[in-house]
């Protein structure tokens, strides 16, 4: 079992359907009120590869990196084009667009992180994946730059700054990224009539923790 640090073919990905899962148990009380609580905290995203595929060509694609990642054994990079960057869709990603930690004068490594906020809720997503030399970083409302100020290890989402921040100065980034997944099966099962017909095969995706 691995991890191959190379992406699913972004055009196959794209028309792709998936999404965030949460688990969450409930328990309805006799009462009528209901207690909730999740085990996960984190979400879970899973995906179906056959929705991208548009042509034979693209099955051939499909099936090529299934047998190179050996079914469901080894793990590998997926782009979600609902949600791969730091900021909005519609933007590209800046140094200032999520704060991820705050300077004490110690620390120098931090983790990537991406803030989903609603109303009183918010949720801090670890990123492990961002893309390479999508990274931009900033310490205190100044942009910084990777080389001279810093470095990322693109294999676990981790930026390491030469000197440590100054204690209260925000450290932030931006950056694109990917899901780490696998294949959620060890079969792909085709029709080729059916294929040229419209069929597509279901072929799901999860991502994997990493």
């Amino acid at each position: 079992m691995a991890f191959h640090e190379v992406r699913f073919p972004a055009n196959l990905s794209f028309g792709s359907v998936g999404g965030p899962e949460r688990r969450t148990e409930i328990v309805a009380l006799a009462s009528g009120f209901e207690e909730r609580n999740t085990p996960w905290a984190h979400a879970r995203r899973r995906y179906d590869a056959g929705m991208g595929l548009r042509s034979l060509d693209d099955l051939s694609a499909l099936v090529a990196f299934f047998e190179a990642r050996a079914g469901q054994l080894h793990g590998f990079r997926w782009k979600d084009w609902s949600d791969y960057k730091s900021c909005l869709p519609s933007r590209a990603p800046s140094f200032d667009d999520q704060v991820i930690a705050s300077g004490d004068g110690v620390t120098k490594v931090f983790h990537l992180t991406k803030a989903y906020s609603s109303g009183p809720g918010s949720y801090a997503r670890p990123i492990s994946k961002p893309v390479r030399d999508s990274v931009r970083a900033g310490i205190g409302g100044n942009e910084v730059f990777p080389g001279t100020h810093y470095t990322v290890d693109h294999a676990w989402g981790v930026i390491a700054f030469v000197d440590a921040p100054e204690p209260g100065a925000e450290v932030t980034a931006g950056f694109e990224f990917d899901v780490p997944v696998r294949f959620d099966t060890d079969r792909i099962a085709v029709s080729v009539a059916s294929f040229q017909a419209g069929e597509m095969p279901a072929i799901p995706v999860i991502e994997v923790r990493v």
